[in-house]
C-alpha cells in the first residue's frame, strides 16, 4: 500500500490518472466507483461496461457523477473521446471498452461464470491487464485464463479486499519472515448448506444485494470458491472433502494446535475456514518456525512457543480495497493472486436438495446445488463436476441430497465458453 499509494500520488500530480475500465456495475461496482470517484486522486473509473447501461448510469450517480458528464459510447473511438474530454463513459459492449486505448487496467466484478469468461478472454486478446473480482471464475478455469495471460504478456489477478488476496498478502509477509506457512484460513460467521434466496432475501434487501449472491456466501459455496482459489494460487490442497470447517467462538490465535500438524506438513500446506471465531469477518494464516532462533524470536514477540504461530487481518473491505489492485497491477506489475499451474484444489457441485432427472440445474447460490472444495486429483479421478459449470446443465438421473455430482449425471451445454475453456484446461493439465 505504501508502494502503491505513492504512485498514485505522482499520477495525480502529473494529471495523467490511471484510467480504469469497469466491468459490472451491481452492490459491489457501486462501492468501487465511489471509492475510486470520491478518494482515490491519481485514477479514474473512466467507463462501465454493462447489460444495462441505466445500472451502469446509477453507480456514476452514486459517486456523484452529474448526468451531463455521462457519455453512452457505442465504438471504442468514442470511449476514448470521451476519456480524453475528462467525461465518464458507459457501454454495454464488451469490445467497445476493452479496445478502448485510453483504458490501462479493468476490474471484472460480476460473479458471473459465463459473462466473466467471455470479459476476460476479450480483454486478454485486446492486451488489456485485468483485475478480477470473479472467484466463480478463477475457481473454474482461473488455470487455463492465466496461462493465456501470461502468453499474451498481461497480468490477470485476484484483488485486494476480498478474503483469497488478503489471505494472499498476509501468506506473502509471512513468506517473507522466513517462516513456512502450514494453513491459509477463511473465517465465516455462518455455514448452512440448505440456505436459498428464500431464507436469505430480507438479508439481501437490508445490504442492498442479490439474494443468490448473498445465499452462495450462507451455503457455503463462495467461501469453497475462494479457498480453491488460494489452494491454486500456493499449492495447497484440503484435509478433506468440504474442508474441516471447525465451529470455534474463541479467538483464531487459540485455534493453532487444533489441526494435524504432521498433514499440514504432508500436504504442503492446507486451506480451510472456521465457523465463529474471532475476529469477524477475517482470515488466518498460520505458520512454523524453521529453526530455533527464529522460534526464539517469535516467541519474544509475543507469538508463543509454537510450533504453530497464528497471523491474522480483522478485516477484509471488499469494495475499498480493490482498487488497490488496479493500481498494484498497472503500475507496479503486481500480481495480487493467481493460479500457479495445476490446479490443487476444485469446487464441486452438490445436491442442495433430491434433484430430478430433466431437470435443468440453476445457478450458484439458489435451490438446487452447493459447493464444496475437493483436491483436483480426487476431483479428475471421479469425474466430479465443478460447481461453476453447473448452470444450464441438464439431469440425466435422480442425484439425492448432498450427493456430488458427475459429468455422468448431466448433459452439459454445448453454446457455453466456460465449458469449452475448461475442456481447454483439462486438456493442457491432464
Amino acid at each position: 500500500m505504501i508502494i502503491v499509494d505513492t504512485a498514485l500520488a505522482k499520477r495525480a500530480e502529473e494529471l495523467k490518472p490511471l484510467q480504469v475500465g469497469l466491468f459490472g456495475a451491481g452492490f459491489m461496482a457501486k462501492g468501487i466507483v465511489n471509492q475510486v470517484t470520491r478518494y482515490t486522486p491519481g485514477m479514474r473509473i473512466a467507463t462501465i461496461c454493462n447489460r444495462t447501461l441505466s445500472a451502469a448510469r446509477d453507480a456514476y450517480h452514486v459517486a456523484g457523477v452529474p448526468d451531463d458528464m455521462i457519455v453512452e459510447c457505442t465504438t471504442a473511438a468514442q470511449l476514448d473521446d470521451a476519456i480524453r474530454a475528462g467525461k465518464f463513459a458507459i457501454t454495454s459492449d464488451i469490445q467497445v471498452m476493452v479496445e478502448a486505448a485510453g483504458i490501462e487496467v479493468v476490474i471484472e466484478s460480476t460473479g458471473h461464470v459465463e459473462y466473466g469468461a467471455k470479459a476476460t478472454i476479450a480483454s486478454i486478446n485486446a492486451g488489456k491487464h485485468m483485475v478480477s473480482m470473479n472467484v466463480e471464475l478463477d475457481a473454474t478455469v482461473g488455470s487455463i485464463l492465466k496461462d493465456k495471460a501470461d502468453k499474451a504478456g498481461v497480468i490477470l489477478s485476484g484483488c485486494d479486499g476480498d478474503q483469497p488476496g488478503v489471505q494472499m498478502n498476509l501468506l506473502r509477509y509471512v513468506q517473507t519472515l522466513g517462516l513456512k506457512p502450514l494453513l491459509c484460513g477463511n473465517i465465516k460467521g455462518l455455514q448452512d448448506r440448505y440456505r436459498n434466496p428464500t431464507t436469505q432475501a430480507a438479508f439481501a434487501k437490508q445490504w442492498g444485494q442479490t439474494p443468490n449472491m448473498v445465499t452462495s456466501f450462507a451455503d457455503g459455496t463462495k467461501i469453497s470458491m475462494e479457498q480453491a482459489i488460494v489452494g491454486n494460487a500456493t499449492g495447497m490442497k484440503v484435509a478433506q472433502r468440504g474442508m474441516i470447517g471447525i465451529e470455534y467462538k474463541g479467538h483464531v490465535d487459540e485455534m493453532v494446535n487444533m489441526y494435524d500438524l504432521d498433514q499440514m506438513r504432508e500436504l504442503g500446506g492446507i486451506v480451510d475456514y472456521v465457523v465463529g471465531a474471532k475476529p469477524s469477518p477475517g482470515i488466518y494464516v498460520f505458520a512454523e518456525a524453521q529453526d530455533k532462533t527464529q522460534a526464539h524470536y517469535l516467541n519474544y514477540g509475543k507469538l508463543g512457543e509454537g510450533p504453530v504461530y497464528s497471523f491474522y487481518v480483522p478485516w477484509h473491505l471488499t469494495a475499498l480495497e480493490v482498487h488497490i489492485s488496479a493500481a498494484r497491477v498497472a503500475l507496479c506489475t503486481d500480481t495480487v493472486i493467481a493460479p500457479i499451474g495445476r490446479p490443487t484444489v476444485e469446487c464441486v457441485a452438490s445436491a442442495k436438495i433430491d434433484l430430478k432427472a430433466g431437470e435443468t440445474l440453476d445457478g450458484l447460490g439458489y435451490y438446487m446445488t452447493y459447493g464444496q472444495c475437493e483436491n483436483y486429483d480426487t476431483a479428475v479421478a471421479e469425474n466430479l463436476l465443478p460447481m461453476g459449470l453447473a448452470e444450464n446443465c441438464k439431469l440425466k438421473r435422480d442425484v439425492p441430497k448432498d450427493q456430488v455430482l458427475t459429468w455422468d449425471d448431466v448433459e452439459a451445454p454445448t453454446d457455453s465458453l466456460s465449458h469449452a475453456l475448461r475442456a481447454e484446461q483439462d486438456a493442457l493439465y491432464n
